[in-house]
C-alpha cells in the first residue's frame, strides 16, 4: 500500500502577503495624491531648464557667489501664502513676472540682516516683469502681528507683507530637498519655475546681486 502524503493544514502565505503588498501600494498612492493636492512642488510642472539655470548661475559672483542654479522643473506657481489682510494668495497671482522669493522669519537674525538689502532692491527693480517677494514664516496666531511690526520699525517701505504662519510654505522645500533653513531665496522665472536657490542670506544691494536680477529680467525679455 502506498504511502501518502499528509494532508495541508495550513494556508500559503503568499495571498497575504500579495494583499499585505496591495495594501501598502495604496498607502503610498494616496499619501503621493494628498501630498501633490497640497500644492507640492514637483519635478513635473515645469519644464527643465538647465541652460537658462547656468546663465543665472554664471552671473551669480562674488556677494552672490553662493547662489546655485537648478532649472530641474520644480514649480511653485501653487504655492500658497496670505497678504497682510489675511487673504489666500499663490505664487500664480504674480504670474508674468520674474520673482525673487524670500522666505524670512521675524526671529532669524540672518534674516532681519538681508531686509535692508532685499527693501533696496525692491526699490530698484521692482516692475511689471521683476519682483521682490517676501514671504513671513513666523507660525502661530501671532505671527502676522509680529512680521508686520519688523516691517514697520525697519521702515521697508517696499517690501509687502505675504505670510504662511503655518509653515507649509517652507515644509515643501525641506521636502524636495531645495533648503534646510533660512533665510531661502528661490529665483524664478515668469510661469514660477525654479531656476536658481540661495540657501542663507546674501548681499542683493550690491553690483553683484543687481547683475543676477538683470539676468534674470533679461532672460525674461
Amino acid at each position: 500500500m502506498s504511502e501518502q502524503s499528509p494532508p495541508q493544514t495550513g494556508k500559503s502565505p503568499l495571498p497575504r502577503l500579495y494583499m499585505t503588498l496591495g495594501l501598502a501600494a495604496i498607502g503610498v498612492a494616496i499619501s503621493a495624491w494628498l501630498y501633490l493636492s497640497n500644492g507640492a512642488a514637483t519635478a513635473t510642472e515645469c519644464a527643465v531648464q538647465p541652460a537658462q539655470a547656468a546663465i543665472i548661475e554664471g552671473a551669480a559672483k562674488g556677494e552672490l557667489a553662493a547662489l546655485n542654479g537648478t532649472g530641474e522643473g520644480r514649480g511653485y506657481a501653487s504655492l500658497v501664502f496670505k497678504d497682510a489682510a489675511g487673504k489666500p494668495m499663490s505664487i500664480a497671482d504674480f504670474k508674468g513676472r520674474a520673482l525673487l522669493v524670500n522666505f524670512w522669519a521675524s526671529w532669524c537674525i540672518p534674516c532681519r540682516q538681508e531686509m535692508p538689502a532685499l527693501d533696496a532692491l525692491a526699490a530698484k527693480y521692482n516692475s511689471d516683469k521683476f519682483m521682490v517677494l517676501p514671504i513671513n514664516l513666523d507660525i502661530g496666531d501671532g505671527g502676522l502681528d509680529k512680521a508686520r511690526k519688523f516691517l514697520a520699525d525697519g521702515k521697508f517701505a517696499n517690501l509687502p507683507l505675504y505670510a504662511d504662519n503655518s509653515f507649509a510654505a517652507f515644509e515643501r522645500l525641506k521636502t524636495e530637498a531645495v533648503s534646510v533653513g533660512l533665510p531661502t531665496s528661490l529665483v524664478l522665472d515668469a510661469n514660477g519655475c525654479e531656476l536658481a536657490v540661495l540657501q542663507g542670506p546674501a548681499e542683493w544691494n550690491t553690483p553683484d546681486g543687481e547683475a543676477v536680477i538683470k539676468t534674470l529680467v533679461e532672460m525674461k525679455g
